[in-house]
C-alpha cells in the first residue's frame, strides 16, 4: 500500500504568451495548477506578473530562460555569461513580484547541464529554494504530447493518461507534475503550441480532482512543502 502522496501540479513558462497565461491562470481557478513557473524575458511578462499577483495562492516561481525555443540568448558554454544570466534573471524576477521566486527550474531543462547545473544549485542553495530535479520533490515528466519532436499526440495528455501517471508512477512521497496549459495564440510561434489546449482540458476536466481523492493523492502548492515533508517523516 502506498504512503502518502503529495502532488504539486507545476504549469512552465507563464509570461511565454498571452495565451499561455491565460491557459496558466483558468488552469489554477478552474482546475489542478497550483503553481506556475514565470519567464522574465518574455513578450507577455508584464501580464504574466499581474495575473500572479491577482492570484496569491498560486506558487510562482522562476523559469529561467536562456534559449527561447531554438535562440541561444546567451553562450551556453560561457560558465561566466550563465551564472551573470541567471544572477539577473533572479534579480529582476524579485524586482518584478516583489518578492523571491517560491521554486527555481528552467527554460527546455537548461540547468541539467553538466556545468550549468551547479550554478542553479549554488542559487538554490543560498536562497534556500526548491530546485526541479532535486529532493525533497520528485519531478515527474511524461505529461507531455509530443514524445517525439514536433509530432503531436493529444491521447499522450488525455484524462486517461494523467490517471495512469498519477495511479502507476507515484509512490510515497512529494512529486512536481509538470505540465503546460495554454491555448494557442496566433501572435506566436513554439513547437508546442496547440497542444497546450489538450492539457488545458485535461487538467480541467471535472474528474480529476474526484480521481485524486480516490487515489489518496493530496494536492499541494509550494507553501505546503514544510507540512507535507512533516507528514512524511512522521509516518
Amino acid at each position: 500500500m502506498n504512503g502518502a502522496r503529495f502532488v504539486i501540479f507545476k504549469a512552465d513558462d507563464l509570461g511565454y504568451s498571452r495565451g499561455i497565461n491565460r491557459g496558466i491562470v483558468e488552469a489554477h481557478e478552474r482546475g489542478v495548477v497550483t503553481a506556475a513557473s514565470l519567464m522574465v524575458n518574455t513578450p507577455a511578462t508584464g501580464e504574466g506578473v499581474r495575473l500572479a499577483r491577482e492570484h496569491p495562492r498560486l506558487s510562482v516561481g522562476l523559469h529561467v530562460n536562456f534559449t527561447n525555443e531554438a535562440q541561444r540568448l546567451i553562450d551556453l558554454n560561457d560558465e561566466d555569461a550563465c551564472r551573470r544570466e541567471l544572477k539577473n534573471q533572479f534579480r529582476l524576477f524579485t524586482d518584478l513580484m516583489g518578492c523571491r521566486p517560491a521554486h527555481l527550474d528552467s527554460h527546455q531543462h537548461v540547468h541539467r547541464h553538466e556545468m550549468r547545473g551547479p550554478l542553479f544549485e549554488e542559487l538554490a542553495d543560498s536562497e534556500g529554494l526548491p530546485l526541479r530535479d532535486r529532493p525533497p520533490i520528485v519531478f515527474k515528466g511524461g505529461f507531455y504530447a509530443q514524445w517525439e519532436y514536433g509530432v503531436s499526440d493529444p491521447s499522450k495528455v488525455s484524462l486517461e493518461a494523467l490517471e495512469r501517471i498519477l495511479h502507476e508512477e507515484l509512490t510515497e512521497g512529494i512529486y512536481e507534475l509538470c505540465c503546460h496549459p495554454g491555448y494557442f495564440d496566433p501572435t506566436f510561434e513554439a513547437v508546442y503550441h496547440l497542444d497546450r489546449e489538450h492539457e488545458l482540458q485535461t487538467l480541467t476536466d471535472p474528474a480529476l480532482p474526484a480521481f485524486l481523492e480516490s487515489e489518496g493523492i493530496r494536492l499541494i502548492s509550494y507553501a505546503d512543502l514544510p507540512a507535507a515533508m512533516s507528514t512524511l517523516r512522521d509516518e
